[in-house]
């Protein structure tokens, strides 16, 4: 075994989390001698002793290769942090998926990429701009990234798919399952004219936890996002923060004044996203390459590891303990609005106070 084996082994296995694979991955010479580490091996590294077993478990030779034969059995490509497939755009980010898995061609993540998102009940100007503005961008041979969520996201891929290019779904579940139900159809034809990619290993079902996690993925495949409807507590509104984190452009549609819909894209454009009323701004942008590029470096992801923490983190973490708590009980005990909790939970991971368990659970490290 190498060390994609055992990356792809431990990213498999429940209850071992992001941040205890960057421990491990930053910490250990050689990810394949892991199986001889011990307790203490784990505590030198700041590694709960509870998760020896499963560090152990994930990284026996048969239940890697019982894995992998899952996705081979199915067609779905397995593409590792170690791998020259993975992206190199969302490489650069700050918390890069350490696996994903993609059912369809994966050569169109090293496209031309950019996100379109958007509200889930889009008004019917909503659903043209999307649909149009998609087509166009594909008709340029811009490949469209968006979510696979009813609504914007929904008509961003049927407008791409009806151009020229191709589209790339990023799911907030596994492979295996179809989330809304109603996309299955458009789920399949994606993954025959494009790309349906994940983070999640199979048997993942949906939950509110996993939706921000798949919205870094778009922003950081994306060399620019594009917000096309959203009121202001849309979750389309955190792949835009995480765009302006990552340091990409973010355009933002303007709609009616009086239509809720649009107080979302408004308040980006008031805080100095780029207004957009044709798709003709985005593919100069792409032609002129005014958006950001891969710097083909392959550095560690670029934690923060400040100490210092907000009056909102400590208020978080007085709601957690090494016992996991479920999402939907953090947000209720904090609070805090879904954005402003996503982006507090967000900076407590980074900061390595907090660990997501598998699902969307997290504990207390210290």
């Amino acid at each position: 075994m190498n060390k994609r084996d055992i990356l792809f082994g431990l990213h498999e296995t429940s209850g071992i989390g992001w941040l205890t694979i960057l421990n491990l991955v930053s910490n250990c010479k050689d990810l394949t001698q892991i199986s001889q580490m011990d307790t203490a091996d784990f505590a030198a590294i700041q590694i709960q002793a509870n998760k020896t077993k499963q560090i152990h478990q994930a990284c026996t030779q048969h239940i890697i290769e019982e894995r992998n034969e899952r996705y081979q059995k199915s067609n779905y490509h397995v593409i590792t942090f170690f791998d020259e497939e993975y992206p190199q755009l969302l490489f650069e980010t700050p918390q890069p998926p350490w696996v994903l898995y993609v059912n369809g061609d994966v050569n169109l993540l090293k496209s031309p990429l950019l996100g379109m998102v958007g509200t889930r009940i889009p008004t019917t100007y909503g659903k043209r701009v999307a649909s149009q503005f998609s087509k166009e961008l594909s008709d340029s041979g811009i490949c469209v990234v968006s979510g696979l969520a009813r609504g914007i996201d929904s008509e961003c891929h049927l407008g791409a798919l009806s151009g020229v290019g191709k589209t790339i779904a990023v799911l907030g579940t596994s492979l295996d399952v179809v989330y809304p139900r109603e996309n299955e159809k458009l789920m399949d034809r994606i993954a025959k004219e494009g790309a349906v990619v994940t983070e999640f290993p199979l048997g993942t079902r949906s939950a509110p936890g996993l939706f921000p996690l798949r919205n870094r993925i778009i922003a950081g495949l994306s060399s620019g996002v594009i917000v096309v409807e959203a009121d202001s507590k849309s979750g389309s509104l955190i792949t835009a923060e995480r765009s302006i984190e990552y340091g990409r452009e973010v355009y933002a549609v303007p709609g009616p004044i009086s239509s809720p819909k649009s107080r979302g894209t408004h308040d980006l454009i008031k805080d100095g996203c780029r207004l957009l009323t044709s798709t003709a701004e985005v593919i100069a942008d792409f032609s002129g390459r005014k958006l950001v590029q891969a710097d083909n470096s392959r550095q560690l992801p670029a934690i923060i590891a400040k100490e210092e923490m907000t009056e909102d983190e400590r208020h978080l973490l007085q709601f957690m303990s090494d016992e996991p708590i479920i999402i939907d009980q953090l947000i209720e005990k904090s609070g805090f609005d879904f954005g402003h909790f996503h982006s507090v939970l967000i900076s407590l991971l980074m900061k390595k106070k907090i660990e997501q368990q598998f699902g969307s659970s997290y504990i207390l490290l210290y």
